[in-house]
């Protein structure tokens, strides 16, 4: 199967927030399961999470608790099912971390992945994160049990896990978060499925690419005033037809955010793309088969090969590799 994206080479850039991309120094797109970070995760340094430091399997909460919030560099590998008590509870992940599911058995129920303000050289990979939903509360409003949520964080990269069924947002980037990469990843069975934001300050930078949304109502992703928000290749399907005509939509662009939308496939979806009016949006290539409501595009956003390099892959191809590829993986975390 031919390799998606392109790898730049680690830019020193300056300080978070003030960086202007500079060309890329090696191309050639590393293959759908590459260790090394892509997109915007791979520019001002890079992002190779707990590499050089220690590797430790876990298999209970205890042992996952202590190693994510440890100060040295680590390479947790998840092993089978870790239930987290009380219900919802936070486990927090400081920089220089590595969280990886063992094969497609890793998971972590129950509980959410929290990174902190200042935490940066994150990755999250491989793991099922599923169920603290509240019964009875659909649109999250009693709890803030997410997935993954991250606040004023930078380079981390979210690759091959599946969110399902929590109690608020399955992946909350929040509070001028930049360098992010989130990548074949399986959002399902939702309400708010990747929310970008909480910031009047136009800061993010974000690539999201092969990730499948389905049966997901909103946020897929809503991305508020992201300095650069590149999608390509992602598959939304079976969307929650619930009759809500405005909070039921695709990806949208909102506030000032300038994003760039490439060969992604949209099936059955209201709203599949859109923009406020102060947003600059791009598509070009993708399908959409059967779509209704708004499909928006002005401005001339960004062009995100100034950035780095990648390669797409045809539209009509998403599904059938997104289905394939995207969520947790036999081969990742074996060793």
């Amino acid at each position: 199967m031919a390799a998606v994206l392109g790898l730049v080479a680690a830019l020193a850039l300056g300080t978070v927030g003030e960086a202007q991309a500079a060309p890329a120094e090696e191309t050639g797109p590393p293959p759908r399961h590459s260790d090394r970070a892509h997109g915007f995760a791979s520019l001002a340094g890079g992002t190779t999470g707990g590499a050089g430091g220690r590797v430790v399997t876990v298999t209970d909460q205890a042992a996952l608790a202590k190693y994510a919030a440890a100060k040295e560099p680590y390479v947790i590998r998840v092993a089978g099912s870790i239930a987290v008590a009380p219900f919802g509870s936070d486990i927090v992940v400081a920089s220089d971390k590595t969280i990886i599911g063992v094969g497609d058995t890793g998971e972590i129920v129950h509980g959410e992945l929290h990174l902190n303000p200042g935490t940066h050289n994150v990755i999250i990979r491989n793991l099922t994160i599923r169920d603290s939903y509240v019964e009875g509360d659909w649109d999250g409003k009693t709890s803030d049990f997410d997935a993954i949520q991250m606040d004023s964080v930078h380079h981390v990269w979210i690759d091959h896990n599946r969110l399902t069924h929590m109690g608020d947002g399955l992946l909350d980037i929040r509070k001028d978060s930049e360098y992010i990469t989130v990548s074949y990843n399986r959002f399902e069975n939702h309400n708010k499925a990747l929310g970008i934001g909480w910031t009047d300050n136009v800061r993010t930078q974000i690539t999201i690419d092969h990730n499948w949304f389905t049966g997901t109502k909103q946020r897929n992703p809503s991305a508020d005033n992201c300095a650069y928000a590149h999608l390509y290749n992602n598959y939304l399907s079976a969307q929650v037809d619930d009759g809500d005509p405005r909070w039921t939509y695709g990806n949208w662009a909102r506030g000032a955010t300038r994003m760039v939308i490439e060969n992604s496939y949209y099936d059955g979806v209201q709203h599949p793309y859109q923009a406020d009016a102060t947003a600059e949006l791009v598509q070009r290539g993708s399908v959409l088969k059967g779509t209704t409501g708004r499909h928006d595009a002005w401005g001339d956003a960004f062009e995100p090969d100034e950035f780095y390099d990648y390669r797409l892959d045809p539209a009509a191809a998403v599904p059938a590799l997104v289905k394939r590829f995207a969520g947790p993986q036999k081969r990742l975390g074996a060793h």
